[in-house]
């Protein structure tokens, strides 16, 4: 009868945890409506692109716990307006890495024009000359931006405009990330 008694709340405990794990994990509710999450993360083997200097970035050589990969243009007026709270939560939480890649032409001066013109401070200016991160990611716009976890797996994508900054999405980011800042 012990026997017995031992093993059902063996199977009750484990019945527990597997609930208890499964909604856990189960997918966090993104707060904007442009926000895309991955149902399975999605690995890319080769994540390069360039610095303001040329040279190459591999992502493997990098090491985070999240990653954002923001996409944009000099032209871009939803660009424009999204850049300054990017830079706000990269001065914020600089625990995550953030990439903001022109997929203009390499347009060194452009693109410093645009920085200097919208006051960013702390975000460094990177390049995806070739397109190559574009087709990779297959970008159908921008702005458009790519969220990786420590694996550079994507888990999230952002198609279009959002506010960085906005409270929502620091606590949605943090959750996802499952992050202490």
């Amino acid at each position: 009868m012990y026997k017995k008694m031992n093993k059902i709340i063996k199977i009750k405990f484990f019945v527990f945890f597997v609930l208890i794990t499964t909604f856990s994990s189960a997918e966090i509710e993104p707060p904007f409506k442009n926000i895309s999450v991955s149902k399975q993360p999605i690995y890319y083997q080769d994540i390069l692109f360039e610095d303001f200097d040329g040279k190459i970035i591999n992502l493997k050589q990098k090491n985070s716990k999240i990653y954002v990969l923001n996409f944009w243009a000099t032209w871009c007026l939803p660009c424009k307006k999204e850049m300054p709270s990017l830079d706000k939560l990269y001065n914020k939480y600089k625990k995550i890495k953030i990439f903001p890649i022109n997929i203009d032409n390499k347009d060194k001066y452009k693109s410093q024009t645009f920085f200097r013109n919208l006051e960013i401070k702390n975000l460094s200016i990177y390049f995806d000359a070739n397109s190559n991160l574009a087709k990779l990611f297959r970008l159908q716009g921008i702005p458009t931006t790519v969220i990786l976890n420590s694996k550079r797996e994507e888990i999230a994508r952002i198609l279009g405009e959002i506010d960085f900054s906005d409270k929502k999405f620091i606590n949605w980011i943090k959750k996802i990330n499952n992050a202490s800042y």
